[in-house]
């Protein structure tokens, strides 16, 4: 049996996170309930990774709305891979609810792509991410 042990940064609560939203996104996983499923079922649940994963999916609309307006004009939010706009949204919430700083959130976000998703990915993130 692989034995969990809670990450205490914010790069690995973000990881998290993504992971959360991602099972939201693909299978309309009620985010708590992801959120416990990620954290392998565990009560521990840290109030950063909650935030914003929550914080995420109950601004989803808002969020989704003002990314598709950053896209140019022949591309639709819906053609982005769920995984990109779960990083899009994500970097929403950090930067305009919970305030953390764009600098850091914009690396962050770059980091997440450049791990999960293809090569254009990071790109397309710093820049609609830079625009907020």
């Amino acid at each position: 049996m692989i034995e969990y042990k809670i990450p205490f940064n914010r790069h690995e609560m973000r990881k998290l996170a993504l992971e959360a939203i991602y099972q939201h996104l693909l299978l309309d996983k009620d985010i708590r309930k992801a959120i416990y499923d990620v954290m392998n079922q565990s009560n521990e649940i840290d109030g950063y990774l909650y935030s914003i994963s929550v914080g995420t999916v109950e601004n989803e609309d808002y969020f989704k709305d003002l990314l598709s307006g950053k896209l140019r004009k022949d591309w639709s939010f819906d053609r982005i891979s769920l995984l990109e706009q779960a990083i899009l949204m994500m970097g929403c919430q950090e930067i305009l609810v919970n305030e953390t700083p764009k600098a850091v959130v914009i690396d962050e976000a770059v980091n997440l792509a450049k791990e999960y998703c293809d090569d254009n990915a990071p790109k397309l993130i710093n820049g609609i991410l830079d625009t907020l």
